[in-house]
């Protein structure tokens, strides 16, 4: 894929830079049986109280039922590659040959007319799905589990891959997008590939409506504000707020918030690099 630039015609499309959706099944309409009506909430709970800022508004949507846990075990053909409001990947419609239909996340290359497998004995193809300990080392993963049987949780965004490093008596030994390195059970099932889209990071909204479709509300500097509400606020003319923390007053870049007592750090053998 790439990306398409426009004249500028309008102030919107000056700064515009949009992703060709070339991947995508033309005329492809959604499965109805895997679609359902998703509310606005604008970030109210059920008692009407804001609990999420700069929310509201946006475009309605369907959700797409995905397949994350792939335990139907058999040959499907995808039928078309669609796209999805509700992420930043797109996703394939597949059949099953006894006629079930299921929604998966597309693995970039995947095309109308593949074939792909689930359960043991699968080749290591792309959008294949294997057991962990099924799975060549080299290869790049994704829609992985973290507990058998729970469904794909980790590497679902467009563009990202894991990759498959080595194993560890029960563990298979993964490098993770963020470049951390961390174990995970050989019982855990993964997709083969890396996610489809990958020019997503690339795309530019050029104007502040599009972000309003999408049911966002323009975000206020804390800076700006007053002190009573936000502790970076106040001062005379442009102060700079001090050193930078969230509303609640919790230190934000580069303080760790990940608590040091989590049974997981055990599986972590090295964390993400800091970009600092």
């Amino acid at each position: 894929m790439a990306v398409k630039k426009y004249n500028p015609l309008t102030p919107g499309l000056r700064f515009r830079v949009a992703i060709k959706r070339d991947e995508l099944t033309k005329g492809a309409q959604p499965e109805k049986s895997l679609l359902f009506t998703i509310g606005s909430t604008g970030g109210r709970n059920s008692d009407g109280r804001r609990t999420m800022r700069y929310r509201g508004g946006g475009h309605k949507r369907r959700y797409r039922i995905i397949d994350f846990t792939r335990d139907k075990e058999g040959i499907a053909t995808v039928d078309s590659i669609q796209y999805d409001p509700n992420r930043s990947a797109f996703i394939a419609l597949v059949t099953y040959e006894d006629g079930e239909k299921n929604y998966i996340i597309a693995p970039k290359g995947l095309k109308v007319g593949d074939k792909i497998q689930s359960g043991r004995g699968a080749a290591p193809e792309v959008g294949n799905c294997l057991y962990l300990a099924e799975v060549p080392l080299g290869v790049f993963v994704h829609n992985i589990e973290l507990h058998p049987g729970q469904g794909g949780v980790l590497v679902r965004s467009a563009g990202t891959g894991a990759q498959m490093m080595g194993r560890e008596e029960r563990y298979a030994v993964l490098r993770m997008p963020s470049g951390e390195i961390r174990r995970i059970l050989l019982t855990c099932r993964v997709t083969i590939g890396i996610v489809s889209n990958p020019d997503h990071n690339l795309e530019i909204n050029g104007k502040a409506g599009r972000n309003r479709w999408k049911g966002w509300r323009p975000r206020n500097r804390p800076v700006a504000m007053n002190p009573v509400d936000h502790p970076m606020g106040g001062g005379e003319g442009r102060a700079s707020g001090g050193h930078p923390r969230s509303r609640k007053g919790l230190k934000a870049k580069g303080a760790k918030t990940r608590s040091r007592t989590k049974p997981s750090n055990a599986l972590i053998i090295s964390r993400r690099k800091s970009s600092k």
